[in-house]
């Protein structure tokens, strides 16, 4: 598939995935690349395009729209068909139907092969998602899975929100968390699992450094084992 060296890092919404990945990627000098932002990107035009409820619409935007993940300075620019929607995929409406979105077989399908081609020709790169180290990669170098309390996980989404200057209830934050762990955990293709070689952190009882340390000390583990 690629002789990079793969990172993936799975777990539900919330759950320090991208602070994470992020992190890592830029100690190490990797790719950081956001797969979650690509099927928030083709939720965003199925929302657009009024096709919501149309699978075979929205499959098809999968396949043909263009996906551009740029990551600099802390920041992961996506575009897509080279229009940025950076903050456009972060909307409540879209938090809302990702998820009946990502569960579309034709969707899942067409992002992998997408998130394929973004790795090759990569010394190392740092994936997150829902299903890198099952189905991504299954093949990963090393695979983390992050989860954390509901209610840490809501209180961190507020705090995302209030920084933004949009005022969203811990109430209705912890119900669409509930609701997307509930889709994403029982969808029939590609569902959020931990991978049975998954190294599992709980984020919610460690700092940030040290979650990101606990990754990297796996990575260093790793490439002793390739040397």
């Amino acid at each position: 598939m690629t002789k990079s060296f793969i990172i993936a890092i799975d777990g539900p919404a919330g759950s320090g995935k991208s602070t994470s990945a992020k992190l890592v990627a830029q100690k190490l000098g990797y790719l950081y690349i956001d797969t979650g932002a690509m099927y928030r990107a083709i939720t965003l035009l199925a929302i657009e395009k009024n096709v919501l409820n149309n699978a075979d619409d929205v499959i098809e935007l999968a396949k043909t729209s263009k996906i551009d993940l740029k990551y600099s300075e802390g920041i992961t620019q996506v575009l897509i068909n080279e229009r940025d929607v950076t903050e456009d995929i972060r909307s409540k409406e879209v938090n809302k139907f990702v998820s009946p979105i990502s569960k579309i077989k034709g969707v899942r399908e067409a992002l992998v092969k997408k998130q394929r081609i973004l790795a090759l020709n990569n010394d190392g790169i740092v994936m997150e998602g829902r299903d890198i180290g099952t189905v991504v990669f299954p093949d990963a170098d090393v695979k983390i899975f992050l989860t954390a309390a509901i209610s840490e996980r809501a209180e961190r989404r507020v705090k995302e929100y209030d920084a933004k200057g949009i005022s969203v209830s811990l109430e209705e934050i912890k119900s669409n968390l509930e609701n997307r762990d509930k889709i994403d955990s029982s969808r029939e293709t590609s569902p959020l699992i931990k991978a049975a070689d998954a190294y599992e952190v709980d984020t919610s009882k460690v700092t940030v450094e040290q979650q990101v340390e606990i990754i990297l000390e796996r990575v260093r583990q790793a490439t002793a084992k390739r040397e």
